[in-house]
């Protein structure tokens, strides 16, 4: 029997099935024009096509999600996106935990196109659908390894109290080296600026698909 979420599913179908082009994001859905209406490849001047290309090669969601509103400063964009890279494909932190530092501040903000863009990577790094799906009820996962506890507390305990408590970090030198730990610091304030970036430019996921966080949910 497949115990993944159906919510799980439709998202990794989402990933995969192709929801990269720029095109697929919207506005809100209100009758008042979107704060930054997406932008199209054709659309871009000459500072903003050398990172639209850039761009277009490794992002699911095209010239969408942050993208959309971090390209109309392109010198920023490019900035962003250089550290993008690394925090996404050259970090020491392991991909599945990389993935569940995001995840962590996707919920801690609700981040509906951080979410929906994040959950299915997390779930083909490995990350456990039933982990993924418990976080998402914000709630502490139950059933946790040593070090998806360590990332959970570390990257909650940093975020929430402004603070890192001696007992929390030891533990987390005790599962990852100095680099690992400033990697994991950053990949979730980095984050943070993601989030603030979507909730600004009010993107949204993809038209027709759900968004993950419905209004009344903690």
């Amino acid at each position: 029997m497949n115990s993944t979420p159906l919510w799980l599913s439709s998202l990794t179908l989402a990933a995969a099935g192709g929801w990269c082009a720029a095109t697929m994001f919207a506005g809100p859905a209100t009758s008042r024009e979107p704060r930054f209406p997406q932008l199209t490849m054709d659309q871009l001047d000459e500072k903003q096509r050398p990172l639209g290309e850039q761009i277009m090669k490794v992002s699911s969601v095209g010239i969408g999600g942050p993208y959309n509103p971090m390209i109309r400063s392109p010198v920023l964009g490019q900035r962003l996106f250089d550290l993008f890279y690394y925090l996404r494909w050259e970090t020491s932190v392991p991909a599945r935990l990389n993935e569940f530092a995001i995840l962590v501040i996707a919920r801690q903000w609700r981040s509906q196109v951080e979410w929906f863009a994040h959950a299915p990577i997390a779930a083909k790094a490995g990350l456990s659908p039933a982990l993924i799906a418990e976080l998402k009820t914000n709630k502490r996962p139950a059933t946790m390894s040593e070090e998806e506890a360590v990332v959970y507390d570390f990257v909650t305990e940093l975020t929430t109290t402004k603070t890192v408590a001696d007992e929390t970090y030891v533990r987390a030198k005790k599962v990852f080296n100095d680099q690992q730990i400033v990697d994991l610091t950053a990949v979730a304030g980095n984050y943070v600026m993601v989030a603030m970036l979507l909730a600004m430019a009010e993107e949204t996921v993809p038209p027709g698909r759900e968004e993950p966080f419905k209004p009344g949910e903690p």
